[in-house]
């Protein structure tokens, strides 16, 4: 196989202890392509143990992305390594081992991908608790990106879900839906609309068609269900559209995912997690992208968990990451 000339997609495992490593080696193994263009960053011992168990005719060939990419055998997997495991921590359980490991390796492919090293980041599922246990400050992969990225403490980063039926945007990320409601704020929908405008680049749209999810049902029925919408949603979407962005009037949120699905708008802004994640993830968990917009690089994940309770037996589906990796790559290819 020729070396990747290409700059390559860096690729995490997410949590040792979880299907991470072994929805990556089943991918990777599936995948000549992406073998070609894909470095996975991490812990050697993991991916080593997850090869083994799940695609023993390949093996990890170490690289390093600070330099080219040498030539790969055909059953070889390129990887960068970040060794922190002395050994291997229980499959399936929280472990401040685990939690170390997976937050080395995503400073590290986060630290190439600001330096341009590499055309972004990839990510396999991570554990909050297990971070938590390793004395990681961030619950999750999107606020350590922010801190290295220098966006932390701004409102100048998002979630976006990208699917074959759907594009959400979430105006808010982790928090009790209290706090939430609480957080929503004319500046902060604003700066959420001006992102999910500059992300239409990821969706092949110049000036993508953006509908705004109302914060109440019906979107406050003309404030007999509340007054948010006029209170924090109008103010923000009218200096938008003085920015020229495309956006709606806030709508039902209990329609406007269907008509969005239809083809009626590009992406939706919803205003909290589990509003926009609920469609996402019922119209299908193997096509959704997880995408962090405001970054100054790619970043793209896969759409569910680590899965303890079915981690090491092999019936982990690698069909998600298969999809993420690809979109991703296209991505990329598209802006070239």
């Amino acid at each position: 196989m020729n070396a990747i000339s290409q700059k390559p997609l860096a690729l995490t495992m997410g949590d040792p202890a979880g299907v991470g490593p072994e929805i990556v080696a089943k991918a990777l193994a599936h995948d000549a392509i992406l073998r070609g263009r894909v470095v996975v960053v991490g812990d050697p011992l993991v991916l080593a143990d997850a090869l083994s168990r799940y695609a023993p005719s390949f093996s990890a060939r170490p690289v390093d992305l600070h330099h080219a990419i040498p030539d790969l055998h055909e059953h070889q997997i390129a990887l960068h390594p970040v060794a922190t495991l002395a050994t291997f921590p229980p499959i399936g359980k929280v472990s401040a081992e685990a939690g170390r490991a997976a937050n080395a390796a995503i400073v590290e492919a986060a630290e190439f991908s600001m330096q341009g090293r590499t055309c972004g980041m990839a990510t396999a599922p991570i554990n909050k608790l297990a971070l938590r246990a390793a004395g990681v400050a961030e619950p999750g992969h999107t606020e350590i990106l922010v801190r290295i990225a220098g966006l932390a403490g701004t409102d100048r980063f998002a979630m976006m879900f990208a699917s074959e039926h759907l594009q959400v945007v979430l105006a808010t990320i982790h928090l009790p839906l209290s706090r939430a409601l609480e957080a929503l704020t004319p500046e902060l929908v604003l700066q959420k609309i001006r992102l999910t405008h500059e992300a239409g680049r990821w969706l092949g749209k110049t000036k993508p068609r953006i509908a705004i999810a109302g914060i109440n049902p019906h979107a406050g029925e003309g404030g007999m269900l509340g007054d948010d919408e006029q209170r924090v949603l109008v103010p923000a979407i009218a200096e938008a559209r003085a920015l020229g962005i495309l956006v709606t009037d806030p709508l039902p949120p209990d329609t406007v995912f269907m008509r969005a699905r239809f083809g009626e708008f590009d992406v939706v802004l919803a205003m909290y997690h589990d509003q926009g994640l609920i469609p996402v993830k019922l119209l299908g968990l193997d096509s959704a992208v997880n995408v962090t917009i405001g970054l100054p690089f790619l970043r793209s994940s896969v759409d569910h968990g680590t899965a303890f309770d079915i981690a090491g037996r092999g019936i982990a589906s690698e069909a998600n990451l298969l999809h993420v990796l690809r979109w991703h790559l296209a991505r990329i290819d598209e802006l070239a």
